[in-house]
């Protein structure tokens, strides 16, 4: 499924005056898409992600997955198309790296026995079928953010939704991480966003939009 904004506001107050985060923004991800979203501080990137994950309604505009609306129950969009991946993998320090998953699919509702497949499936795609048995002490910041990215993957998602999910990582785990978000992204064909500060994780040839002060822009 696509995901498209079209001509999103987002405003806030801010003391006595309005501040404008997203400022008519329009912009689409098709499946197999690994859009980046760059831009400063303070551009508009996170409230972008937010609007896109249904997590935050605009002030006007609309949002798009698969063509329909995302209706009265934003929270069950969430929990049945949209993955999300964070800018720190936020694991719980007691649950093994399959627990992680398979909490995530027990949540959601999802049987045992169906869950557990999907989660050695998935933690072999990402690399870590030798650590599925360890803690987050127990592994690296790139392991952590490959665990997060396979709990985004346990409910097939329609839409992933990465926040700089590389920013604390060294370079060439970041371009690691990127080379296998890009590669599961088209292998499954989901639409996804990819927020980031790193103008050098995307190539010549990666649909990219560039936010300056809520607007669109030219990088």
């Amino acid at each position: 499924m696509s995901i498209s904004l079209t001509d999103v506001t987002v405003t806030y107050p801010d003391g006595g005056r309005t501040l404008t985060a997203l400022d008519h923004v329009s912009m689409k991800a098709d499946p197999g898409d690994l859009v980046f979203v760059t831009g400063p501080s303070g551009s508009g990137k996170s409230t972008l992600l937010a609007v896109a994950g249904a997590l935050l309604t605009p002030d006007s505009g609309t949002v798009l997955i698969g063509g329909a609306p995302l209706g009265p129950d934003p929270a069950r969009v969430r929990r049945e198309r949209i993955g999300f991946v964070f800018q720190q993998a936020n694991l719980l320090p007691s649950l093994t790296a399959r627990d992680q998953l398979l909490l995530t699919a027990h949540l959601a509702g999802t049987p045992r026995r169906h869950a557990e497949p999907r989660a050695r499936a998935l933690l072999d795609r990402v690399g870590l079928s030798a650590r599925a048995d360890r803690r987050p002490h127990q592994l690296s910041g790139g392991e952590k953010q490959r665990v997060g990215l396979a709990r985004a993957l346990m409910g097939s998602p329609a839409v992933l939704l990465l926040d700089e999910p590389t920013s604390a990582l060294d370079s060439a785990r970041a371009h690691s991480i990127v080379e296998l978000v890009r590669e599961i992204v088209a292998e499954n064909q989901v639409a996804a966003l990819f927020v980031t500060h790193d103008t050098t994780l995307a190539t010549p040839a990666d649909p990219r939009i560039h936010l300056t002060d809520g607007h669109l822009a030219t990088p």
